[in-house]
């Protein structure tokens, strides 16, 4: 049986063929074996540093949280961040709440 290659995103061996695609069932990643574009799993912070799951960061600019009258302050550290898709791929905990955040407003400490 042959073995399917580990996921992009979150290099889970748990992958799977679904036809022409592949699945990853731990983050739900779906890609084609031709894409080698690896850059698209990539996080960069905006010095252009890679992000891991576990990082600590610090915001570089003031934040207005969408709905709310909060404001997340320029120089606040949030540890232990996670890496997902999308636009927003920073998933992160704060005293104030959790959080999705573009990476370009982050610098890794």
């Amino acid at each position: 049986m042959p073995m399917s290659p580990p996921c992009p995103r979150c290099s889970s061996e748990f992958t799977y063929s679904d036809g022409t695609l592949f699945i990853c069932p731990e983050c739900a990643h779906e890609w084609s074996p031709d894409d080698v574009d690896d850059d698209d799993s990539v996080v960069k912070d905006a010095n252009g540093n890679v992000l891991v799951d576990g990082d600590a960061v610090v915001l570089i600019k003031d934040l207005k949280v969408k709905g709310t009258s909060t404001t997340l302050k320029m120089g606040t550290k949030i540890k232990n961040i996670r890496l997902v898709g999308g636009d927003h791929e920073v998933d992160c905990k704060t005293d104030g709440g959790n959080y999705m955040l573009k990476a370009c407003y982050l610098r890794k400490v």
